[in-house]
């Protein structure tokens, strides 16, 4: 019952913030960007597992990393370090479950598109002067396509559902920050960013079963 009115509550109050942005007193807008991610760590520790193994440990610490770093995302250096810690904790977490390897394509793509963003966002930092920024941008989005790049590894269609959405997620953030306005910037960002940690969350019930039935078979 607990975990119903946490997911109703996550559900309700995040797509409130993503659709009715603006209507929000700006006093509250932190308020109500942030309750969304309690109710999701309050989820992901209680969700009930066989054993909680280091992947439910990780992708837990990982949600409280990302969740400060939506509140330090003001001072915008700071936010993105959180986040990149918070990403740390799910490469660990998906590369402790080794299931299967990522395939070819997937490696392939991640990489060039880790390269287009790179030339195009951190070049263009560093064309403006902005060094610092430019190579914290750049560890961003290497640490962030490794995360997508290892979610592979779980055998977890929804760990990599979130690794893709939040790909997704901060590449729009990224575009509208750093080079043009984009249009609907609040709606895209935020509503594949709570999917993001959402599926991510939910990881660790499918990662729970796989690696039960793993256990079973390696038994039998």
């Amino acid at each position: 019952m607990a975990r119903k009115v946490l997911i109703l509550l996550f559900f309700g109050l995040g797509l409130y913030y993503v659709f009715f942005f603006e209507t929000i007193d700006s006093s509250l807008k932190m308020v109500f960007k942030l309750l969304p991610m309690i109710f999701l760590i309050v989820l992901a520790f209680l969700t009930k597992v066989h054993v909680k193994s280091p992947y439910y440990w990780l992708i837990s610490i990982g949600l409280i990393f990302c969740a400060v770093g939506d509140y330090t995302l003001q001072w915008f250096i700071i936010g993105l370090s959180f986040f990149l810690v918070g990403h740390i904790f799910y490469i660990f977490a998906f590369r402790s479950t080794n299931q299967q390897n990522t395939p070819l394509y997937v490696k392939v793509f991640l990489a060039l598109y880790g390269a287009v963003m790179m030339f195009w966002i951190a070049g263009s930092l560093l064309q403006k002067g902005d060094a610092v920024l430019a190579i914290a941008v750049t560890a961003y989005i290497l640490v962030i396509l490794t995360m997508g790049w290892t979610s592979f590894r779980t055998g977890s269609k929804f760990a990599v559902i979130g690794a893709t959405l939040f790909i997704m997620s901060d590449s729009v953030l990224a575009i509208n920050r750093f080079m043009f306005d984009v249009a609907y910037s609040h709606i895209l960002i935020m509503f594949t960013y709570y999917g993001a940690q959402f599926f991510l969350m939910l990881s660790i019930i499918e990662y729970d079963k796989i690696s039960s039935n793993t256990e079973i078979k390696s038994v039998e």
